[in-house]
């Protein structure tokens, strides 16, 4: 049993099923605020009403993210211990300010949401819930400012035999994790905006709660279809920026083995990695890559044959994700428009709101494959150039690692079965039972 591997498996595990309940938090404290400020500027009542639903399943959420979020950070002491004596004085310092600062800062503001309905005025009510928003976003900024240095590390210095943080503005204004942060929390609102519109659909096509759940509805398609956006424009940048210091994985997520100018894309390929070839390559279009990657046509993309075998990484993965995460990020583009076409008909559209309750799973299945190409395309970097994954595990014994993966397993399927079934049916309730 190979140590490396299963600390892998298991923070892997670990992380995708936090990163279930993480995006959602995002996402869905944004839209209650919204209902919340309308409900304080016009007085309606069934604002009031929204924003109590909504918020309900927002709070299951939020409850069960947390258990998986304190767990998965004591890996970096149990499983990664290598890597957190080497570079934990970079590392470290982000995940310090994001427990302090932000996380219990979230965790303080829910409590007074929660529990202020009758103590604070209605407006400073909805101001504490964008307040936890704020701070939300805050939190991920820190976790995602520390995975952007492992991707592209700056502001350090080789001391002592360690990493050592030399600029702290330097990592914090690192381009690769504020691009990163922007891709991510586009793709929370995103997944926030389609968990609305797919439960309302659900309500809907059953005939109840119709004023209700069409405003949601309404509301979080016009969250949808701009972060749906965004999410491409930032994808782009983000694109560019990966090409430009992670070679290896842009020339992975396009399958793309030799350096050549004007490099082009295929509609369909089929990658050979042990032959260093793609099997199957259809519909050429001279020039794409070299312009997705540089943003000119005629620009030199890097291949993965003029990179070290031992260090690309695994390019039928990071290939698939990268093609799912762009495919359902075009169809949440198209499901938005075409909703706006006929939001003022929603009643009578039943396959679209059919196709929408649908299409609750499908950004879950964006972000996790997203972060898959993330963490997978980085392979076998820890910190890309820095560090190697095989230097970072913990010097324990395979077995030790097997049973906590195994108990990790088991503990979060029990957590997840409880919180996705309450989340279930108390979005099917709907605000009648409320």
């Amino acid at each position: 049993m190979d140590v490396v591997f299963l600390s892998r498996l298991q923070f892997a595990a670990a992380t995708m099923f936090h990163f279930l309940f993480v995006p959602l938090t995002l996402g869905l404290s944004v839209l209650i605020a919204v209902m919340e400020t309308k409900y304080v500027r016009t007085g309606d009542e069934t604002y009031l009403s929204m924003t109590k639903f909504w918020g309900k399943l927002f709070l299951i959420n939020f409850a069960v993210g947390v258990v998986t979020g304190i767990t998965l950070e004591f890996q970096f002491g149990t499983n990664w211990s290598r890597y957190s004596t080497y570079v934990g004085d970079v590392f470290g310092s982000l995940l310090a300010i994001e427990a302090t600062a932000a996380f219990f800062l979230e965790s303080t503001l829910i409590g007074v949401w929660v529990f202020g309905w009758q103590k604070l005025s209605k407006k400073a009510h909805a101001i504490v819930m964008w307040l936890i928003a704020f701070a939300g976003t805050l939190s991920s900024i820190w976790i995602l400012m520390a995975n952007g240095w492992m991707q592209h590390p700056v502001g350090y210095v080789i001391r002592n035999g360690r990493a050592e943080l030399d600029s702290f503005m330097a990592v914090i204004t690192n381009k690769f994790g504020i691009l990163e942060f922007f891709h991510m929390i586009s793709s929370a609102y995103v997944l926030g905006a389609f968990f609305v519109m797919g439960i309302s659909a659900y309500h809907l096509l059953k005939k109840q709660h119709i004023e209700f759940f069409t405003r949601s509805f309404k509301i979080a398609l016009v969250l949808g279809l701009a972060s749906s956006l965004f999410v491409a424009i930032s994808g782009d940048s983000h694109g560019v920026h990966v090409a430009e210091v992670q070679p290896a994985k842009f020339a992975a997520m396009e399958s793309h083995w030799e350096t050549t100018t004007r490099a082009p894309i295929h509609l369909i390929t089929i990658p050979d990695e042990k032959n260093e070839k793609n099997l199957i390559e259809i519909g050429s279009i001279p020039g794409l890559l070299s312009f997705l990657s540089h943003h000119d046509f005629n620009a030199e993309v890097t291949g993965l044959k003029d990179i070290p075998k031992d260090e690309r990484p695994p390019v039928l993965i990071t290939f698939l994700s990268f093609r799912i995460m762009v495919g359902l990020g075009t169809l949440f583009i198209l499901l938005t428009i075409y909703g706006c076409l006929k939001r003022n008909r929603l009643l009578e559209s039943t396959n679209y709101l059919k196709i929408m309750l649908l299409s609750i799973p499908l950004p879950y299945i964006a972000i996790e494959v997203g972060w898959v190409l993330a963490e997978v395309g980085r392979q076998p970097w820890i910190v890309y150039g820095l560090m190697k994954t095989s230097d970072a595990a913990s010097p324990v014994a395979g077995s030790q690692v097997l049973f906590s993966l195994i108990a990790f397993i088991l503990l979060y399927s029990f957590l997840g079965a409880i919180g996705f079934y309450l989340i279930v049916i108390n979005a099917k309730k709907g605000p009648a039972l409320e």
